[in-house]
C-alpha cells in the first residue's frame, strides 16, 4: 500500500464525461483531495455508487474528488470511456471521471482493487488509505461510507485520520497483459 504521508502522485487524464484533460495537483488546487478507483462493472463499486455520488455532493467545495477507471478497457468494453460517460450520468457523478488508460497512475497509487480509495490532506500528503465502509455485496450491512467520512471530516477540521484503516476490498483492477505490476501478483 501507499505509505500515509506520501505526497501525492500527480498526474493529467481526460475526463472521460467532458472530454477535458484534468491535471491533478490544478483540480486539488490546496484542498484536500480523494482518489478513488472505481469502475463500472465491478459488483462492489455497484453496490456503492449512490452512495460515492451523495459524498462527492456531501463534501463539494471543500474536497477536489476524482474516480479513475484503471482498467483495460479493451477487454473490458464496459469500461471503456463511452461507458464512463453513461454511468456517471445514471450514477449521479458529480466528479471527474477519468480515463486512465495506460495504468500508470493506478500503479504510481499502488491501487489494487476497485474500490479503492486515498484522500489526501490540504498540503497534498496521504492520510487515508482504504475501505469505504463494512458494507459488501454478500453482507447485509447498510452503505454508510462511516470509515472514509470520518477520514474526511477528520482531515477538515485538520486532524489526522484514524491509524485505524482497513484496506478496500474489491475486484483486481483488470491490468493490460503484461502490465501487472509486482504488488498486485
Amino acid at each position: 500500500m501507499l505509505a500515509l504521508g506520501t505526497v501525492a502522485p500527480d498526474f493529467t487524464l481526460v475526463d472521460a464525461v467532458s472530454g477535458r484533460s484534468v491535471t491533478f495537483a490544478e483540480h486539488r488546487a490546496g484542498k484536500p483531495a480523494l482518489v478513488m478507483f472505481i469502475c463500472n462493472h465491478c459488483p462492489f463499486v455497484k453496490h456503492i455508487r449512490v452512495h460515492l455520488a451523495a459524498l462527492a455532493r456531501d463534501y463539494a467545495g471543500r474536497v477536489a474528488i476524482v474516480g479513475i477507471c484503471s482498467n483495460d478497457a479493451e477487454k473490458y468494453l464496459d469500461d471503456s470511456p463511452e461507458k464512463m460517460k453513461a454511468e456517471a450520468a445514471v450514477a449521479g457523478y458529480s466528479f471527474p471521471y477519468l480515463h486512465d488508460p495506460s495504468q500508470t497512475v493506478a500503479r504510481s497509487y499502488r491501487a489494487a482493487c476497485t474500490p479503492d480509495f486515498y484522500l489526501f490532506d490540504a498540503g497534498g500528503r496521504l492520510a487515508y488509505r482504504g475501505q469505504l465502509d463494512d458494507s459488501r455485496p454478500s453482507n447485509t450491512l447498510p452503505v454508510t461510507a462511516k470509515d472514509l467520512r470520518a477520514a474526511l471530516d477528520a482531515v477538515l477540521a485538520g486532524r489526522a485520520a484514524s491509524a485505524e484503516q482497513r484496506p478496500s476490498i474489491g475486484c483486481n483492477i483488470k491490468w493490460k497483459p503484461g502490465n501487472e505490476p509486482e504488488y498486485a501478483r
